[in-house]
């Protein structure tokens, strides 16, 4: 046995104990007369100590010659120290080495094996094995573990069997773009990774199965940010012969769970709100509602006077700052230099002081008297001590402008609280919609969405206004998982793939096994994902989710670690009949 303990479990219990530890030097200290080495594995570090007086001069000797990160080998007997260390679980105890055995040598690391590392990102992520034994990746992976484990023992006890997938599937034109595999036994011809196990989970119901999930990886080939990459984890749900409150009632009980179980806390609202309304109220499908600063739509009270800005505007719209009402005007400025950036693009900004007198002082006035500006404190809720920010123009732009804005200020004013949590549904998307630049509609979630019954008529003449049976769940203003229920039939399928543009020898192309599957009795389905990275970083209280991947990419999709992707043979090429021009 290389251990008989980890080096995070020992304490005065074991005072007197003879025992064996294995792990990595942290650091050592060399008294002369007598050495310190803390030792570190995964649970944890142990002190040990080398006396010139108690030791073997051999063993004393070995002890002289380790660096940071030797893998090594002590036993020795557990003794009470006599300065303990109240802030390690092991601070109570020492190891006094009686044994010591190099099991592996290490070169001086790029960066401190420190919970604060002075090793920037690119260093780190070259080096991500090193990294992995820092406290906060070790711990945000094990995090990870938890939390996944806690995901499987709900679903498992709700009766859903876990089903694995293929990885190597046909490529489809919906959605991002995919990531294609060559097949050497079919020259020409290219498997697709999965962007999401969506048809086989579906043919899962149609074969019986009522309840699947599956904690699974899952491609896309697109743009990269902080909290995506280009593979990723789904925790991936379907269910027979439900309706959408079943599925909703099902995973709101599993994020109730997780918030209890992972952060003990419970949660007492999970609302729901339609897409509408969260578009108009907080200028995005995802919203924050840790905090308030909902939107004031001022067309009415705002486009009666000379300003022409506002008179020429599709939408005139603000929101109620907390507390802002003392910022200066230095800081004011930054702000309207912030929502002007190229990101925002916004073309300008109107503010209103709500001051404690009851009166009002804005950029404004010479348009606006203060009548006019009580009617916008009311539109917005401001209260004294509020600032009020106007932004106008087209309703689309102008709404997604002063969403970032309203983000903005709360990261400013410390609203958004990593230890607080504040899910919710949105419901009632549109079930399609338009490309400016081609002219044609596309599936808002994806062509085997269900519309609403009562709205498929519309699809023949204002396809824009049909809803769909989906919704997303948020948390945090972040979107961790979206579903819907499914088309299950292969008319209504069909007539899906006909607004969307398909001929019928297009979709049957791409999706005739599915159509050809709806004729053998396919019960009415559907589910949802979670995005498993996202989810364990917000309770983690991260907002990227590199941290709790073991090895992610960078923003580039590269593995700086492995250095992919990267060319490959040339007698591999043309064996999979690829030829390369660059």
């Amino acid at each position: 046995m290389y251990r008989t303990h980890t080096c995070g479990e020992l304490s005065l219990q074991h005072v007197n104990q003879t025992v064996t530890l294995a792990g990595w030097v942290q650091k050592s200290r060399d008294k002369g007369f007598m050495n310190w080495v803390d030792l570190r594995d995964r649970y944890g570090i142990t002190q040990l100590v080398f006396d010139e007086s108690r030791t073997d001069a051999q063993v004393f000797a070995l002890a002289k010659t380790l660096g940071r990160e030797f893998v090594i080998q002590a036993t020795g007997t557990v003794i009470e120290r006599e300065a303990k260390n109240p802030n390690m679980p092991t601070g109570d105890i020492e190891l006094l080495v009686t044994e010591l055995r190099i099991l592996n040598a290490s070169i001086t690391p790029p960066f401190t094996i420190e919970d604060e590392t002075d090793g920037g990102e690119d260093i780190r992520m070259k080096f991500r094995y090193l990294d992995i034994r820092r406290n906060p990746v070790k711990n945000s992976l094990l995090f990870r573990h938890k939390v996944t484990m806690e995901v499987r023992n709900y679903l498992s006890a709700k009766g859903f069997c876990e089903v694995e997938t293929p990885y190597l599937i046909k490529s489809t034109p919906e959605g991002a773009r995919d990531f294609v595999v060559p097949s050497r036994m079919n020259p020409g011809q290219f498997y697709a990774l999965p962007q999401s196990p969506q048809t086989f989970k579906q043919l899962l119901m149609v074969g019986g199965m009522d309840k699947y999930f599956q904690i699974v990886k899952c491609f896309r080939d697109e743009d990269l940010r902080a909290d995506r990459q280009p593979e990723f984890t789904q925790i991936d749900c379907e269910m027979a012969f439900v309706e959408q409150e079943d599925i909703l009632n099902v995973f709101e009980g599993l994020t109730r769970h997780l918030l209890k179980e992972i952060k003990g806390i419970d949660v007492a609202e999970f609302p729901r709100m339609t897409y509408d309304y969260a578009m108009k109220t907080y200028g995005n499908d995802k919203p924050d509602i840790r905090f308030g600063m909902k939107f004031g739509e001022l067309n009415a009270v705002a486009q009666h006077k000379e300003f022409g800005v506002f008179n020429s505007a599709e939408l005139v719209v603000g929101i109620a700052a907390p507390n802002c009402g003392e910022l200066s005007r230095k800081e004011i400025d930054a702000l309207i230099e912030w929502v002007k950036r190229p990101q925002i693009g916004a073309s300008g900004m109107v503010y209103v002081k709500c001051n404690a007198d009851g009166t009002f002082k804005s950029s404004v006035d010479k348009f606006y008297d203060q009548a006019d500006l009580q009617q916008w404190a009311v539109a917005t809720g401001a209260q004294a001590g509020d600032m009020i920010f106007i932004l106008s123009g087209k309703a689309d732009k102008t709404r997604s402008q002063l969403s970032a804005l309203r983000m903005e200020l709360a990261t400013r004013l410390g609203l958004r609280k990593p230890d607080e949590f504040a899910p919710l549904w949105v419901v009632d998307f549109p079930l399609l919609e338009l490309d400016e630049e081609t002219g044609r509609y596309h599936a808002m979630h994806h062509p085997f969405t269900s519309p609403k019954p009562e709205d498929i008529a519309l699809l023949a003449t204002e396809p824009g206004k049909v809803r769909a049976n989906a919704y997303d769940m948020v948390l945090n203003g972040n979107e961790i998982g979206g579903g819907s229920i499914r088309i299950h039939d292969k008319a209504t399928q069909a007539l899906m793939f006909k607004y969307l543009g398909f001929t019928e020898e297009e979709a049957y192309n791409q999706f005739g096994f599915l159509m050809d599957a709806f004729q053998y009795g396919a019960p009415p389905h559907g589910g949802l994902a979670f995005g498993l990275d996202r989810l364990v970083a917000i309770l983690g209280g991260q907002e990227t989710i590199r941290d709790f991947i073991a090895f992610p990419k960078n923003n580039a999709g590269r593995d700086v670690m492995i250095d992919a992707p990267a060319v490959i043979d040339e007698k591999q090429l043309k064996e999979l009949a690829i030829e390369v021009k660059v």
